[in-house]
């Protein structure tokens, strides 16, 4: 009787990568379309070389947690790392953070800086960890890590 040894790929084998490579897709989509500041002016088109640039960017280990704040409200922390694989060094770096429902569809959508600006350039090569805390997530979110999305990458002079 013959023996055939197989192995078994973990889902994790599978989904991380496949998860790399749409929030490059993802990130390349929103940088087309410019979305509004919270002053209401609009933001600047990414120029090409930024949507370029975003496939050079990873996020990984990506988890969330909720906790209490000092006034009782439940706080939702999305923690991760960011790894800068270019050439260039970059200022700064937001994503979108998109929170959805049971369906699917988008309810909310949050801009943060995951590389501040005004600090130490993230260089080239460089992986970074990140924290993104929420207070004010609508009613209807399907508790779900938000989907997070490259929306704007400054180069360093």
């Amino acid at each position: 009787m013959e023996s055939f040894i197989t192995t078994r790929r973990s889902p994790v084998s599978v989904l991380v990568p496949a998860g790399v490579a749409a929030v490059a897709l993802l990130g390349l989509l929103y940088l087309h379309h410019p979305a509004p500041r919270q002053d209401g002016r609009a933001l600047k088109p990414a120029t090409p070389e930024v949507k370029a640039y975003v496939s050079n960017l990873q996020l990984s280990d990506v988890t969330m947690q909720a906790t209490d704040n000092l006034i009782g409200q439940s706080v939702v922390e999305v923690q991760g790392r960011i790894t800068n694989s270019g050439p260039r060094a970059l200022e700064s770096v937001d994503v979108y953070s998109l929170f959805l429902d049971i369906g699917g569809h988008e309810i909310a959508r949050q801009r943060l800086p995951i590389v501040p600006p005004k600090r130490v350039a993230l260089k080239p090569g460089e992986t970074r960890t990140f924290r993104l805390p929420f207070d004010t997530i609508p009613n209807g979110w399907n508790q779900a890590v938000p989907r997070m999305v490259i929306a704007q990458i400054a180069f360093a002079a």
